[in-house]
Parts: structure tokens; C-alpha cells; sequence
């Protein structure tokens, strides 16, 4: 981009001549954080981006997930923690500027790298590619989202210098230029020709040829295990002049249900930040963690020779913590900072006050009554039950939590053949033949999307997992009953085709002969939930412990605070809670590596009752309890057995 003429004029640009960017016709170098609005509760968005400011960083980059969004074809939201234009204008207010991550593909360890499940309905259709159905859904999304970006620009009045196209291409199996040109097309006629849009990707070389085009700035990432000259000469082998840019410098790494917690040393994080800020380049960091704080839909997964689904804690061992409390990595990065710039005048913002609530007692959802019809949580009898209704497990409520009734079929169905998004499917069908010996109740080859919890005659029997256990021995009568409760446990974001159906993919069969005839329930639990069910719990008659997919309520009460707090499962296995009917996130305590789900302190009510429900899927300890604490616990990984019982 050639320079303007007037230094008065706001504008943002490529110097090739002196390898820097310029802001306003002089030199420019930013360093800059991630952070990640939607996963960040709003009440905290101005706290945590304070405390990025008062780091030193003059910038913070910003994701937008398309399918935080666009919920359902046409279907946009951008209200609440999704207003995405209240978050941009607070960082401006806070005199940060911003470089723009919109993708359409954004990675992030988010569902599906932000992509929405919806467009799989098509089952054709090939994702990141100059395919016409993905084009169109992809410049329906653009033309909604871009038109609020571009009066933000700074050549506008705004504070956004950068937009990023695609993420990581180069990654994707298509290596398609079509699909780049295109959406380099769509960007420059939604916001004009000023804008510096640039793209991202590894060091590889390969990547770096499939990710990146003429007209697109080419950045890189690594993190502070590479040697910075290599790093940065492998950004010179495709953009021989210009700013160097790390745009993605890792200074923590994600964590995987069943392996150890992530962590990466403060000292090697600063030396690599200093080692870069020593030959000019523009750095951004990942700084502010990802809160998991819209849970259960959100946390991606990876495909690295198998599964592997990302916890729901995204703590990152970042410079601020889950709960946005500075770190000893915060003042490393801070101190080399203030080596190369001024900082910002006065104190960081201290942690965020933590409170340890204590034990809560949970109890079994009570079962509602036959002639109570959905709503079941306003029947008469559900909210004043008598010691004669029998407990309920989860398959004693599908009319609740699938009121419009189960959809039948011949063969099973995916969640996209039935348009569920998340979540649970229920699929059921009956043993056709008595089955005296056991036998092997089996599904093909990463067929269970992601687990599969069986039940025969309402019994649990244990878990099928994908790239894991596929089979299980079961006996019984002609006409039992068989279900089997499908888990996506998130859609993949990085590492394969991210074309990630989910649900029972093939046929289940026992002895190798196929089962038919299912009925086929969409779950729309937190739907339920948030209006308010269930609406009241009973002690459970008999001993506890049961096994198998079962709901648990309890409530507590604040002493007149509301502050953020760690919720602990002792002897629960793996489940999903809510509190207050907002989803807080699957718990896997057995497989580990985090224990504790983080509670902010806004999702709890002062002056009045808290309702917790718990979804516990595998096995419920013979007390259910659970405990608050003031600090949460990532690091440890237990064994467990697919079917829990203590």
C-alpha cells in the first residue's frame, strides 16, 4: 500500500521500504493481547480489558465466531454477551486499538472453528472451499457482520487497524486459492480499499504456500519453543519485506479431557517476547484466557490421529487467569514491555474477589406423574409430590425435554439429519430376539459421535466412546427396551475436515446383526433448564449412587455477595451443570485434567435462592454433593471405568 500524502490523515500501512507499519504516515509496532468476548462474561469485559491495557499492550485482538450469531440460517443474534458492537466500542473507550479476527473460519478451539453446525445439514457440502453452497451461506453471513465492522475501521474514526481473513489455511487439507480470492473479493467490496487485511498461518512451509495470497499480508505464529530468526525467515520466504509479525505467540496451550494440565514457564514466554521485540516485530499474545461461559455448546475439539475434545476450562496457564486475576506471567510480560515502551500509569487492577460457598447437597429429580403433560414443571402434582412418585432418570423425562416427541426411523439419524445443533440425542429401540448368553452389542467404526451411554430396560450397561470402547455385552428379552444417549462432546476446529457430524453414524447391531426401528428423541435440555425446570427435587428413597444418566438439583443461598467461586464434584463422574439456568460447562472428574468449573460471580443471585441442576451422565457419588471453593483445581487426572458407581 503506498503512503498517504497527508500525515493528518488517519490511516493504517504497509511500509515495505522500512519494514514497519505506519499509523498516520509514522512508524508503528503493536503489541497486542487475544481476548475473547463471547467467552467472557459481559460484567467482566471492561475488568479484563483493563488489565490488558494497564500490561502495556496497545492492542487487543478479537475473534468473532460465526455461530455464536448466526444460531439457524438467517437466525442472528447479537444481543447480550454476543453484542459484539458494545465490545468493540468499549475498547475503543479504553483507548486500545483492535486487530479483527472475523473469520469465517476462526479455529479457537470453538465448535467447529466457529462455522455452524447448520450448514452440515447439507451433507454435501464441502466447508472452506470455493463450494457454492458454503459461498453463499459465507457472503449472507459477511454482508450482516461486515457492514457493523467497517464504520469501526480506522481510516473511519474507529480503532480496528487489521482484519484478519480465514485462519490458518494453509492447516486445511483443501489448499483451494479460489476460496481466498473470494472472500478477499467479499472483504475489500464490504470494507473498502484501505483496510490492511492479512492472513495466518505456521512456519511450515507447505502451510505457509496453501495460506496465504497475493493481496493478503502474510503473518505467522509460534510460540516461545521456536527460534525467532527461523520463525521470522520463514515469514520472509513469502513476504520479503514489510513488518515482521508473530500474530499468534502461544504463552500457555490448551488442555484435552484425560491429559495432564498445559503449562509453559513465565521466563521462556518474556525471553521469547523480548527476543522478538528486539528486531521490530509486531507481536500478539495470548493473553486474556478463553471462559467457557456459554459451555456446552462451544468447546471444539482437535483431530491429532484421534479425538480429542477440549476441556471446558480454557485457562490456557495465560497471563490472566479463567477468572482474570493477573499472573506472575502478567508482570514478566509487563516488565519487558515497559523495556520498549512507556506503561500506562498506575496500579493493575487487583484479582477479582473469590468465595468459598461450601458444601451443597443434592437431590434426585423427582419424577412426574402420568397424565402430567408438558410443561411437566407446572403441574399441580410436580410441585407438590407426594412420597409415592417414583425418581426420575433422564429417560423418564423425555417428555420434558423433548415435548414436540421422538421422530422414527428405520435406521438411526445424526443430530444434522434431525437439525439438532448440541447437546443430546436419545435413541431408542427394542431387542428383537431374546438374548439369554451375552452378546456383543457393537457399532462400526467411529460411528458413536461422541458417546453413547446404553441403557437396556431403563439399566445402564456403560459407555461407547469414539476412537474408543465400540462395543459392550448385554443380554435380555425380545422387546426389551434398548436406549442409547448420544453426547457431542464438540464439533472439531482444527486438525481434519471439520465436516463433524455427530450422533450414531452407522447402524448399532448385536452379534452383528443389525438393529432397526428406532425412535429418535432431539433433546433440548437447556431449553428446559432455563425456563425454570426442574421445578422442584425430592430425597431419593432409595440408597444413592445409582448409576446412569440421571438429573440432581440443590440450592444455596449467597451471604449477601455474589462473588466468582470454583465448583468441585467429589466422586460425581461426568455431567453437565447449570446454575440459575445458565449453563456452566461438562465436568469429567474421573478423566481429568480439570476438576473445578468456574462460576463468575454475575450468574449468582444475592437476597434469594440458587438452583443448581446437574446432568450427571455415568454415575452419581451415594452422597451428592458438591463443593465451592475461593481456587480451582486443573491438574489431576484419575482413572475411571465406564461405569462409575462411588
Amino acid at each position: 500500500l503506498s503512503l498517504q500524502a497527508s500525515p493528518s490523515a488517519r490511516s493504517f500501512q504497509l511500509d515495505y521500504e522500512h519494514n514497519c507499519f505506519r499509523k498516520d504516515g509514522a512508524p508503528f509496532r503493536y503489541i497486542s493481547g487475544s481476548i475473547h468476548y463471547a467467552r467472557v462474561p459481559r460484567p467482566a469485559w471492561r475488568d479484563r480489558l483493563l488489565k490488558m491495557y494497564m500490561s502495556g499492550l496497545s492492542t487487543v485482538q478479537v475473534y468473532i465466531p460465526w455461530n455464536y450469531h448466526e444460531t439457524l440460517p438467517g437466525v442472528y443474534d447479537f444481543s447480550g454477551n454476543r453484542d459484539v458492537e458494545a465490545f468493540l466500542d468499549l475498547t475503543a473507550e479504553l483507548g486500545l486499538l483492535v486487530i479483527l479476527r472475523p473469520g469465517p473460519y476462526i479455529c479457537a478451539e470453538w465448535e467447529m472453528g466457529g462455522l455452524p453446525a447448520w450448514l452440515l445439514w447439507k451433507p454435501d457440502i464441502n466447508l472452506r472451499t470455493s463450494n457454492p453452497a458454503f459461498l453463499a451461506a459465507v457472503d449472507s453471513w459477511l454482508h450482516i457482520l461486515l457492514p457493523k465492522i467497517k464504520p469501526r475501521l480506522y481510516q473511519q474514526g474507529g480503532n480496528i487497524i487489521s482484519v484478519q481473513v480465514e485462519n490458518e489455511y494453509g492447516s486445511y487439507y483443501a489448499c483451494d486459492y479460489g476460496y481466498l480470492r473470494h472472500l478477499l473479493g467479499s472483504f475489500r467490496t464490504l470494507l473498502g480499499s484501505e483496510v490492511l487485511l492479512f492472513t495466518t498461518d505456521s512456519t511450515q512451509a507447505e502451510e505457509l504456500r496453501c495460506g496465504t495470497l497475493q493481496g493478503l499480508y502474510a503473518t505467522v505464529d509460534f510460540g516461545p519453543e521456536s527460534n525467532v530468526t527461523e520463525a521470522f525467515g520463514a515469514q520472509r520466504r513469502v513476504e520479503p519485506k514489510g513488518p515482521l509479525v508473530n500474530s499468534e505467540y502461544y504463552t500457555g496451550w490448551l488442555d484435552y479431557w484425560g491429559e495432564a494440565h498445559a503449562t509453559t514457564s513465565a521466563a521462556w514466554v518474556a525471553r521469547g517476547l523480548e527476543d522478538m521485540l528486539q528486531l521490530g516485530a509486531s507481536v500478539n499474545m495470548q493473553v486474556s484466557p478463553f471462559l467457557q461461559l456459554t459451555s456446552l455448546p462451544w468447546p471444539g475439539a482437535d483431530y491429532k490421529n484421534q479425538y480429542k475434545a477440549v476441556t471446558t476450562s480454557y485457562d490456557y496457564d495465560a497471563p490472566l487467569s479463567e477468572a482474570g486475576d493477573p499472573t506472575k506471567k502478567l508482570f514478566a510480560i509487563r516488565k519487558i514491555i515497559g523495556k520498549f515502551q512507556p506503561l500506562p500509569v498506575g496500579p493493575m487492577p487487583p484479582a477479582t474477589p473469590k468465595y468459598a460457598y461450601g458444601r451443597v447437597a443434592l437431590q434426585k429429580v423427582s419424577a412426574f406423574p402420568k397424565g402430567c403433560t408438558a410443561p411437566a414443571w407446572h403441574c399441580s402434582t410436580a410441585q407438590h409430590p407426594s412420597p409415592s412418585l417414583q425418581y426420575a432418570d433422564l429417560l423418564d423425562v423425555l417428555d420434558v425435554l423433548c415435548p414436540s416427541g421422538p421422530i422414527q426411523s428405520q435406521f438411526p439419524l445424526t443430530f444434522e439429519a434431525l437439525k439438532q445443533v448440541h447437546g443430546f440425542m436419545v435413541y431408542h429401540t427394542q431387542l428383537p430376539w431374546d438374548v439369554l448368553d451375552p452378546a456383543t452389542l457393537g457399532a462400526p467404526p467411529h460411528s458413536i459421535c461422541d458417546r453413547g451411554y446404553v441403557m437396556l430396560q431403563k439399566e445402564y450397561q456403560g459407555t461407547l466412546e469414539r476412537d474408543g470402547q465400540t462395543t459392550l455385552r448385554v443380554r435380555g428379552r425380545a422387546g426389551d427396551s434398548l436406549d442409547v444417549l448420544l453426547e457431542n462432546m464438540g464439533r472439531i476446529s482444527f486438525g481434519a475436515n471439520t465436516s463433524d457430524f455427530k450422533g450414531l453414524l452407522g447402524n448399532l447391531s448385536l452379534n452383528s446383526r443389525p438393529l432397526s426401528n428406532w425412535l429418535i428423541y432431539p433433546l433440548a435440555i437447556d431449553t428446559a433448564v432455563q425456563q425454570g425446570w426442574p421445578h422442584t427435587a425430592l430425597p431419593e428413597s432409595s440408597s444413592g449412587g445409582r448409576v446412569g444418566p440421571a438429573f440432581y438439583t440443590g440450592t444455596f443461598e449467597t451471604p449477601g455477595i455474589a462473588w466468582d467461586t470454583f465448583v468441585k464434584f467429589p466422586g460425581w463422574s461426568k455431567g453437565v451443570l447449570w446454575i440459575n439456568g445458565f449453563n456452566l460447562g461438562r465436568y469429567w472428574t474421573c478423566r481429568g485434567p480439570q476438576q473445578t468449573l468456574f462460576v463468575p460471580g454475575s450468574v449468582l443471585h444475592v437476597g434469594y435462592t440458587n438452583n443448581i441442576t446437574v446432568l450427571e451422565l455415568e454415575g452419581a457419588p451415594p452422597t451428592p454433593l458438591l463443593l465451592f471453593l475461593d481456587q480451582p483445581l486443573y491438574n489431576r487426572t484419575l482413572g475411571c471405568s465406564t461405569m462409575a458407581t462411588e
